[in-house]
């Protein structure tokens, strides 16, 4: 599957992904300028991205654990998630966004 995400400089980058990984994960692993400081324990807020307003029906709804952390972020909107709740699914092909500010 394919990932097409805007980095902090505007650049587009699509990647290849696994149906079995986090977004978090496939944005990391590709060398893309995330934090994810806690791993991917929805602990922090460093892997804040904004998803394409076309995308968001069909993502799983954030829960409080996400909410509360997004709560901490800087710069959230209304399309915010954090790219460790996100798994990836076929459905997901295509996926668009954009990484939030530091």
């Amino acid at each position: 599957m394919k990932i097409s995400i805007i980095d902090r400089e505007g650049n587009k980058h699509i990647l290849e992904a696994d149906n079995n990984s986090t977004l978090m994960e496939v944005i990391r692993d590709k060398g893309l300028d995330i934090e994810a400081a806690c791993g991917g324990c929805c602990a922090c807020a460093t892997c804040h991205v904004y998803i394409s307003d076309k995308w968001l029906n069909k993502l799983k709804q954030k829960d409080d654990e996400e909410e509360s952390m997004l709560d901490q972020a800087f710069d959230v909107k209304n399309n915010s998630r954090l790219s460790c709740q996100i798994e990836l699914s076929e459905e997901l092909d295509g996926l668009e966004l954009e990484l939030a500010p530091e």
